[in-house]
């Protein structure tokens, strides 16, 4: 069982305990996720299962979307609603025109600086143990980008945004964004202090919640024997080209060899050096993610071999 199942998480839920789920559930090991979602934010947790695990560092790098709701008013010591109240600001005065002008300041290509109660890594160990420790450091910063945001709807009383007001916002980001890193940014930007109060994640990638499952629906789905949430691993590449290459072949691409064009079928007429393409056999398995490179001729070199013990 090989593939790629597009998880609705609930909030309550950490990412281990869904792939947990689904190993039980599956009865499968070999079980992963593409990209961590925290406990309290709910939406799409990208699963590869089997050999789709070992997709992993490319699914990594898809770009994320969200529905945000930011909080005015209060920091918390996570910069989320499952932290302690670390400073209030009672006497937030915020225009409409303030609050866009803030949130455009935001768009491109930003600085981060990882919050404590995150998994990345200083010296080796993750912040979230530094924190629970007492060791308060600041990480370096770290460069992302928020490629698409907009305010959706504001919840205030009166003209202007006040202690307590709700914003709920859409972002499209790069990978390794902290959404509410964002909202604590984006009210030091305002002058006051936020949090992220609530957050759903509506896609990774090609992937989004309308095209996902919840693990009530998988559980039930499997239970009638019907593994249709699973998606072949070619689903998560829809732009890249696709090639064939006849049986004879396959045991060259499977030890990691590169391969001439004319071992190749239904050739794309666009392909040039660079292009990564999905390497498919005759019968739409998908064995190697390959490259097209130039070593005296152009040639398909596999850069990641999709079979077992490799």
């Amino acid at each position: 069982m090989n593939g790629l199942i597009n998880v609705i998480k609930s909030p309550g839920m950490s990412s281990f305990q869904v792939v947990r789920s689904l190993r039980r559930l599956l009865g499968i090991r070999r079980i992963g996720h593409a990209g961590t979602l925290d406990p309290g934010a709910a939406g799409v947790l990208l699963i590869c299962v089997g050999k789709a695990c070992k997709l992993i560092q490319f699914l990594a790098e898809f770009d994320k979307a969200y529905i945000a709701e930011m909080t005015l008013g209060i920091s918390t010591s996570t910069q989320d609603a499952d932290g302690e109240t670390t400073a209030v600001d009672l006497a937030v005065d915020v225009s409409p025109n303030q609050l866009g002008s803030a949130f455009s300041r935001f768009l491109g290509r930003i600085e981060q600086i990882p919050p404590m109660a995150s998994a990345v890594k200083v010296n080796g160990t993750p912040l979230y143990k530094l924190q629970r420790q007492g060791i308060d450091i600041t990480p370096k910063a770290r460069s992302v980008s928020i490629k698409e945001m907009h305010i959706n709807k504001i919840w205030n009383n009166g003209h202007s945004l006040a202690f307590g007001s709700r914003i709920l916002f859409y972002v499209r980001c790069s990978k390794g964004t902290y959404i509410r890193t964002l909202c604590h940014d984006i009210g030091r930007a305002l002058g006051t202090h936020a949090h992220l109060s609530f957050l759903v994640r509506t896609a990774v990638g090609p992937f989004s919640s309308e095209s996902g499952y919840t693990l009530e629906e998988i559980e039930a789905m499997a239970g009638d024997s019907n593994f249709g949430f699973i998606q072949p691993m070619q689903a998560a590449f829809p732009d890249y080209p696709q090639v064939r290459v006849a049986p004879f072949i396959e045991k060259r691409i499977l030890h990691g060899n590169a391969i001439t064009p004319d071992c190749l079928v239904d050739v794309p007429k666009t392909l040039t050096v660079g292009d990564r393409v999905l390497i498919l056999s005759m019968d739409e398995n998908l064995l190697a993610i390959g490259e097209i490179r130039y070593k005296g001729q152009l040639v398909c070199h596999p850069i990641r071999v999709l079979r077992e013990g490799n």
